[in-house]
């Protein structure tokens, strides 16, 4: 009788053993594939924001062909005088600023120049509270940092101690509990503990100019130990597209322009990066294996209006000889790069890889999409890395919601793309499709949709949730298209101009914003036509011209011979109808 017992209970301990094992071993395969499936959702908004950067790039080429071809605009006329190569007198600023009146009923922060570390606190809290510094601070602020600023050299020379390590922040992106949450682990600046902010201190987030007045006034109160670098969102034309532009003008609607315009200025005179105690270089976007600092230590950086578009002597004085400077790490706040010691290429690979990147807004993509990260560094000993990410209730959801979440914005992201060249890719699949079928394998479908997105996406683990697939394999390569469409707001518009108006929405609302030179927010048809002549030539577009204008008369609706271009070009947008059509569970990249 007891050794029946005994062998029960092994038996019972044996099936409670497996139960345990197939259980963990389900449960980390579950945890496997959401991992991956927030894997793959990362991947979409890292290629989609790499081809927005080449679309970046793609533009300023244009306003340089624009400059050339369209000799009707006059060159200082462009834009929010971001071309204009004179600078306005720091008098008439000034007294620009003295007229600005301060009303008893304003309840913000009020500054009081020379500012002091209670100044940095009163802003702290302040913002805390959702409160608006008010534009004669804000531009106080500006004209301010600016004086300092340009007593800078291009590089910033940093040096530490084993009492005082220097700490280096990258990317904000107007991420303001980012900011607050590095001060709360890490302390405030001051003369003990110092700070680099290696720059994009804007675009994206929502509040970009209270990151950028905290940053300034910590560097007005301590300008010995608060470091600035200028990374490429210190830049007008980034500014338009990435929301930085809009920011300012929905806060200062009364002297947002004349920030804007400060704050283009303001850019040219943020150092190129810092120097830390001679070894260690601290720059955006990263190095190239044959970069001189020695030439960037000349360069004329206030004569940088864009950093998209470098003044011609840049390139001219590259080619001359000079001897390399030497940094042992670089620090890069935004970028890939591989380069140690000299910055030449002619040193051993080995001595030119160990590069770090720290990028300090977490959040980014989506809510918890990733961790910001800080360093800190001290000559003699290894770096000390800080992660953290900012939370709110949405982060105590479900992981697998949390997962969920984030795909759903990734491929509404992407299905946006996949509209906006829906002619081009239904010409593509009825190349493969010799059959006219209306379907496709797997692998076509893939290789239609790289050919024409080029998002270099793994496209066959992603069919699934872009489109329907049969019991053979085959995808319904029209499916790739259901649930969304592009608004039109005329008949009369056929579907290539729509796509393409809609795919060029941001590009265009900027070029119309340097045409319109009074910011009225009309430009004649007449401008609005050569406009879009250079354009689709530039951009290789082949759109009837008259069905461009056509639309445009349409939309010219008092007939006055000019257009609301920012109503013209909101008319065009993309329609989600799976937003409420679909389940939660229906998306899933795995």
């Amino acid at each position: 009788m007891g050794c029946n017992t005994s062998s029960t209970r092994i038996e019972n301990s044996q099936t409670s053993l497996r139960a345990v094992l197939i259980i963990q071993n389900w449960y980390r395969g579950y945890r496997a594939r959401l991992k991956a499936r927030k894997q793959y959702a990362l991947t979409i908004f890292q290629s989609i924001e790499y081809a927005d950067e080449q679309d970046q790039i793609q533009l300023c080429n244009f306003f340089s062909f624009m400059l050339e071809n369209y000799t009707r605009i006059r060159k200082e006329e462009i834009g929010l005088n971001q071309l204009a190569e004179n600078e306005l007198d720091m008098r008439d600023k000034q007294d620009y600023v003295d007229l600005i009146d301060v009303p008893d009923s304003y309840k913000g922060p009020r500054l009081q120049f020379p500012l002091t570390c209670a100044d940095i606190d009163l802003l702290l809290e302040a913002f805390k509270r959702k409160q608006i510094l008010h534009a004669r601070y804000v531009l106080e602020v500006l004209f301010e940092t600016k004086k300092l600023l340009k007593q800078m050299p291009n590089f910033t020379q940093v040096q530490t101690s084993p009492s005082k390590e220097v700490t280096v922040c990258g990317d904000l992106h107007g991420k303001l509990d980012d900011l607050f949450l590095i001060f709360y682990k890490n302390g405030l600046p001051s003369g003990s503990n110092p700070y680099v902010f290696n720059g994009d201190f804007v675009d994206r987030g929502r509040n970009s100019i209270e990151v950028l007045m905290i940053l300034c006034v910590s560097f007005l109160v301590y300008p010995n130990d608060l470091h600035l670098n200028r990374g490429n969102h210190e830049d007008y034309m980034m500014n338009l597209r990435y929301g930085f532009t809009k920011e300012i003008l929905h806060k200062y609607k009364i002297h947002g322009k004349k920030i804007l315009q400060t704050l283009e200025e303001f850019y040219t005179w943020l150092p190129i990066g810092t120097i830390i105690d001679n070894e260690i270089l601290v720059v955006h976007g990263g190095i190239s294996e044959t970069t001189d600092l020695n030439l960037l230590h000349r360069v004329e950086r206030n004569k940088m209006k864009s950093v998209l578009m470098p003044p011609r002597e840049i390139y001219k004085d590259y080619n001359t000889d000079s001897k390399h400077s030497k940094v042992d790490v670089t620090i890069s706040a935004h970028g890939r790069i591989k380069t140690k010691g000299f910055l030449s290429e002619h040193l051993p690979k080995h001595e030119r890889e160990q590069v770090v990147t720290i990028f300090s807004a977490s959040n980014y993509y989506e809510e918890d999409s990733n961790r910001g990260a800080y360093v800190k560094l001290c000559s003699g000993t290894n770096p000390r890395f800080f992660q953290y990410q900012v939370t709110d209730a949405t982060c105590f959801h479900p992981f697998h919601q949390r997962v969920s979440t984030m795909e759903n914005s990734a491929i509404k992201i992407l299905k946006e793309r996949m509209i906006s060249r829906k002619t081009d890719l239904i010409r593509a699949f009825l190349y493969q499709d010799r059959r006219k079928s209306g379907k496709l394998p797997v692998s076509k479908w893939a290789f239609c949709m790289e050919t024409i997105l080029g998002l270099n996406l793994p496209w066959r683990s992603l069919s699934s949730n872009l489109v329907i697939i049969d019991q053979n394999g085959n995808v319904d390569y029209m499916s790739s298209f259901r649930n969304i469409h592009i608004e039109k707001p005329v008949k009369e518009a056929n579907s290539a101009l729509v796509e393409t108006l809609c795919r060029y929405r941001s590009d265009l609302e900027i070029i119309f914003n340097a045409i319109d030179t009074d910011h009225s927010g009309l430009i004649s048809m007449e401008e609005f036509r050569a406009m879009w002549k250079l354009f689709s030539y530039h951009y290789n577009v082949h759109i009837d011209d008259s069905q461009v204008n056509k639309i445009a008369s349409i939309m010219d609706l008092n007939r006055d011979g000019s257009i609301d271009f920012t109503e013209f070009l909101k008319a065009f947008y993309v329609v989600h109808k799976y937003e409420t059509m679909m389940k939660p569970e229906a998306t899933n990249l795995g």
